[in-house]
């Protein structure tokens, strides 16, 4: 596994069909693009479809939290990254960003917390010590990286006083 931090995805093309009649990517391929950009975390985990075929083994998000920060269009290309703040034995919550592939603009962030699922249940179930090896590897890495300034976010309106 590589020491790279935070981890950065393959770099991805917003396809035509993702367009909204804004003209800009819908947000709904925000969260598709975030996707793929785990996914790619999760094989480095060793947690990707084999796992889940073989071991049936997965993981499920339980909570997402998108920040929607610049419009992309059809001639965007992006990247994700990817950065692990914490995890236990059954839990991952991580943090984020999409940017621009070629001049480096955030487009949207996304915190999340992930479960490790047995798929017989389903249920939540403890990761298997091989992935917890890869997982601390990881985040021994990610933990000397400064906290994102927008992870932790919540939604609310905030009124000025006086």
């Amino acid at each position: 596994m590589q020491d790279e931090a935070p981890h950065r995805s393959s770099i991805f093309e917003l396809q035509k069909d993702w367009i909204d009649f804004n003209g800009h990517l819908n947000m709904a391929y925000y969260t598709v693009l975030f996707d793929r950009a785990y996914e790619e975390t999760s094989e480095r985990f060793g947690m990707g479809a084999k796992y889940a075929q073989t071991r049936r083994l997965t993981t499920y998000t339980a909570e997402i939290h998108l920040c929607y920060v610049r419009e992309l269009h059809l001639s965007d290309r992006v990247q994700g990254t990817y950065q692990l703040l914490d995890h236990d034995e059954k839990r991952l919550h991580s943090y984020q960003e999409l940017r621009h592939a070629e001049e480096g603009w955030l487009a949207a962030t996304c915190e999340t917390l992930t479960l490790h699922i047995d798929m017989a249940g389903p249920r939540v179930t403890p990761f298997p010590d091989d992935v917890v090896e890869r997982i601390e590897a990881v985040h021994a890495v990610h933990k000397n990286l400064s906290r994102p300034e927008r992870a932790g976010r919540s939604i609310a309106i905030r009124r000025r006083r006086g």
